[in-house]
């Protein structure tokens, strides 16, 4: 393209997106003597500000107090079962050794953890609690090849602490004076003679326009409805066209980054286009995320030649605690069959029911185990949206019936085959043991009580919605964030972080693990783009 083009403005670094990966990498760039840009379409936070906030670390300060004695050699052990191949053992390491630092650093960005530990299985701990298992840290195969410790972090704040997080970022970044460039979209990286990175083009709404404070508004109503669009998807169509109109009066702008420009825009979860392509087996699955998670960082890096992994990789979160003891029914498929250990953190027995059983399940359990259930499910005893879940679950979505050939006939199970699989759990409950799954011996409680039910925990379900999120991305260098092409060169000038590039989460995924990567990677390319001689 050249470097004759007319500049609007000229910076070290620009990264394009302002979420927690954008934000780390801003600020790291920044205290390493770099002027920082950043471009961010919406009003910033990304899906770390739609999250729950959980970081995932090991080692840690707070672990210690809370009597847990991690380091990041039992902690590599651990994800070293859930992430695969996805990176290199030495990456997985450093991840690992950095973790403790990475969690001191966040506190010196202002945010607050804390060592009050939950002390028992759930998805998302309720307020009172900082400190959780947030993957299947206690269950076999895992625990057999590392120690369980509680590793999910839980920033301290209220409801969904997210925005805290990512509050405490962007107020470290605006205090570093980088500069963001709020309704600006990204359109393509400009490149010279040598295909080398040295800019981006970029669309801005005029700031004082009409247009401009619509689309902030849009935004702010966007977010707020962000857990009622999981049910109901279609919003997002809505909102992403309105978006789309708004944005035609965006002028273009061009600046020139003279060390890097960083790629922070997510992944593409809310483009079902391209879902439908790489992975249409999730299409069923409701988007978790933000209108952001659509595939455009991905999209102009391959344009200069980047190149992809993991495209294919879906996590789809089938969580079906709190409460606990839910756990003690089982889940089966349309032939009756088990589909995994029930314990297991909901990401797994998601991959499970999709990539096995074709994302069909239900959760049977008997009137005992109903009772329990009820018994433990109330406000107070968790968040509210997963009371409402739970009280869901026990009274809408679920089948009835006396017996379990009716049961069978009600799901339409095939005939015969769920009676087997019952008498199988049943002994094993009788025998007190373990049952042939791995689940905990506390939690196999026979199924012998009329009336039964069976909890509808289909990929489709809008009551019971199980969210999908993207893992795959750009190839990038593991030791710098550097985008390579397919013949494994690097793009000079060119980075990906976060959701955009592949990485420890590709194949694997436990709660707080994005978070953390976003941490780690956004820092590594922020330090290492602040130091290039270019």
């Amino acid at each position: 393209m050249g470097t004759d083009l007319n500049w609007d403005d000229e910076v070290d670094v620009v990264v394009v997106g302002f979420g927690g990966a954008g934000a780390c990498a801003a600020i790291e760039a920044a205290d390493n003597g770099s002027s920082v840009m950043v471009i961010e379409r919406f009003s910033g936070g990304g899906a770390s500000k739609a999250s729950g906030g959980i970081v995932y670390a090991g080692g840690t300060t707070h672990q210690k107090e809370a009597g847990f004695d991690d380091t990041p050699e039992n902690m590599f052990n651990y994800l070293k079962m859930e992430v695969k191949d996805a990176v290199k053992d030495e990456t997985l390491r450093t991840f690992c050794e950095q973790s403790p630092e990475n969690i001191n650093w966040l506190e010196a960005q202002g945010v607050r953890f804390n060592s009050a530990t939950c002390p028992y299985k759930t998805c998302y701990p309720p307020e009172e609690y900082y400190l959780y298992y947030s993957g299947n840290e206690p269950f076999p195969p895992y625990n057999t090849k590392a120690t369980p410790a509680p590793r999910g972090h839980r920033p301290v704040g209220k409801g969904m602490p997210g925005p805290v997080l990512f509050g405490c970022l962007k107020n470290s970044a605006l205090d570093r004076e980088v500069k963001v460039q709020y309704r600006s979209k990204a359109k393509r990286l400009l490149t010279d003679e040598g295909g080398n990175v040295i800019g981006l083009e970029f669309s801005a709404i005029p700031k004082y326009s009409v247009f401009y404070w619509l689309h902030r508004c849009l935004s702010y109503i966007n977010y707020k409805m962000r857990y009622i669009s999981i049910s109901i998807p279609s919003l997002n169509n809505v909102f992403g066209s309105l978006f789309g109109l708004m944005e035609l009066w965006g002028r273009t702008k061009r600046v020139r980054a003279r060390k890097g420009v960083i790629l922070a825009t997510g992944g593409f979860i809310f483009n079902r286009k391209m879902v439908k392509e790489m992975a249409p087996t999730y299409i069923p699955g409701p988007p978790l995320g933000t209108l952001g998670d659509d595939g455009s960082g991905i999209g102009i890096g391959e344009t200069v030649g980047g190149a992809t992994a993991h495209m294919g990789r879906v996590s789809a979160w089938r969580f079906i605690t709190p409460p606990e003891a839910i756990v003690k029914g089982i889940l089966v498929d349309q032939q009756g069959a088990r589909i995994c250990n029930e314990q297991l953190y909901g990401a797994q027995m998601g991959e499970a029911m999709v990539e096995k059983h074709d994302g069909k399940a239900w959760l049977v359990i008997d009137s005992e185990i109903w009772k329990l259930v009820r018994r433990d499910t109330g406000w107070g005893k968790a968040t509210w949206f997963q009371t409402m879940l739970a009280m869901s679950n026990l009274y809408f979505n679920r089948k009835k019936a006396n017996s379990i050939e009716q049961l069978e006939k009600k799901c339409r199970i095939n005939r015969g085959k769920l009676q087997p699989t019952i008498d199988s759990y049943n002994e094993a409950a009788h025998k007190g043991s373990e049952d042939s799954m791995g689940k905990m011996a506390r939690h196999v409680q026979p199924l012998v009580t009329p009336p039964y039910y069976a909890i509808d925990c289909t990929l489709g379900n809008k009551a019971l919605p199980c969210a999908t999120i993207t893992l795959g991305g750009l190839i990038v260098d593991e030791e710098s964030s550097e985008v390579k092409r397919k013949d494994g060169t690097i793009i000079d000038g060119l980075y990906a972080i976060g959701r955009t590039a592949a990485g420890i989460p590709s194949r694997g995924y436990v709660s707080g693990l994005a978070i953390a990567h976003c941490v780690f990677s956004g820092r590594q390319a922020g330090k290492h783009a602040a130091a290039k001689a270019r």
